[in-house]
């Protein structure tokens, strides 16, 4: 399912410093992946973004990426070697490569990044969100038609606010369409674990779970457990329907391409500047793939509303009046949430049953 660096840390590095030199017009862009790259997961998709960048811009950039790389003192090494190596510009594609990477912008000011999913921003360090939240809440919608046992899990990473930005979408699009369900959370603490995430996937489908979100794993690990189980399953990052061909409900996408194309485009012109893109269905960033068939007219006649609702600016799921888990208002009566309290949010919406860990 995975092509796995088995690479050492130390021999990656060893390679890297082994590239031949690059000419002296062109950008040299570096890559630090938190996972392998596979042919789907967020890996992949990150990568995908990469190959953009080289099929746009061709022999005027050089790029070099370290994949499985651990949040860290790993990833300060890779950062800092890369540097060291002359990369122009950096892409750090993990919540936990923030300080070290905003550390590093600080100390090199004519380098530019761009940082997955962190908060903090620097004249020449941008970060990345995706308005994953907008397509959770459709998934969520689909897995409220589709549960026959009320009860729905998620297999979730880590508790980072694009995560809980996401199970609150998806909870809101759930509760949308089937208000009894009740949501069960399993947290990871890891990008990358498929034992864990399986064995994680098979105690949710114990406590008569029918649905089960994979949300951020990198791997089909939980979706071919459901396809074995024969559960429905929604997973994110990729489209995974050939590793459940009967029982994936929907696939959640993200298309970083336009994004990292335009982040060069503005390094080489030096009009780049540290702000924090939010990338929806608006733009094409995400958007939903692979719905089945089996879900109901009824339920696929909302999800397209919602869809073209939310793709026209017209609607935001997380809107309220909406409570959190204690039964406390957080959104009154259509007040939406804005983007910084999305990028720091930590509460869950009440129907989800698992605490966030402390």
């Amino acid at each position: 399912m995975i092509k796995r660096n088995t690479t050492l840390m130390a021999a990656a590095l060893t390679v890297m410093t082994a590239l031949p030199a690059v000419a002296q017009d062109k950008m040299k862009i570096g890559f630090v992946y938190p996972s392998p790259i596979a042919d789907v997961g967020w890996s992949a998709e990150l990568n995908a973004g990469r190959l953009a960048i080289e099929e746009a811009f061709g022999d005027q950039v050089e790029t070099v990426f370290v994949e499985n790389v651990a949040e860290g003192p790993d990833a300060g090494r890779i950062m800092n070697q890369m540097a060291a190596q002359g990369a122009d510009m950096i892409m750090l594609g993990s919540f936990g490569y923030m300080n070290d990477g905003i550390a590093l912008a600080e100390r090199n000011p004519d380098m530019t990044f761009i940082h997955a999913s962190g908060y903090k921003l620097a004249p020449n360090f941008g970060n990345f969100q995706s308005r994953n939240y907008e397509s959770s809440y459709l998934v969520g919608m689909a897995a409220g038609d589709a549960t026959e046992s009320d009860v729905v899990g998620i297999v979730a990473a880590f508790a980072i606010p694009e995560v809980i930005g996401m199970i609150n979408g998806f909870a809101l699009g759930l509760q949308e369409v089937n208000p009894d369900v009740t949501i069960k959370v399993v947290w990871l603490n890891s990008w990358f674990d498929p034992p864990k995430a399986q064995d994680s996937a098979r105690a949710l489908i114990a406590q008569q779970a029918d649905v089960i979100y994979s949300l951020y794993q990198d791997t089909p690990s939980v979706v071919t457990v459901a396809e074995e189980e024969e559960v429905w399953v929604i997973n994110t990052s990729s489209d995974m329907k050939e590793y459940a061909p009967n029982w994936l409900l929907a696939s959640q996408i993200a298309d970083w391409g336009p994004y990292f194309v335009k982040s060069v485009q503005e390094t080489m012109d030096g009009t780049f500047e540290g702000t924090a893109f939010w990338g929806g269905m608006a733009d094409g960033t995400v958007d939903v793939k692979s719905l089945s068939t089996s879900l109901s007219p009824e339920a696929m006649a909302k999800i397209e509303a919602a869809s073209a609702a939310m793709k026209a600016g017209e609607f935001h799921p997380i809107t309220g009046p909406i409570m959190n888990q204690a039964g406390e208002m957080v959104l009154a009566e259509g007040e939406t949430i804005a983007d910084p309290d999305l990028a720091g949010i930590d509460w869950l919406v009440k129907g989800v049953e698992t605490p966030l860990p402390n």
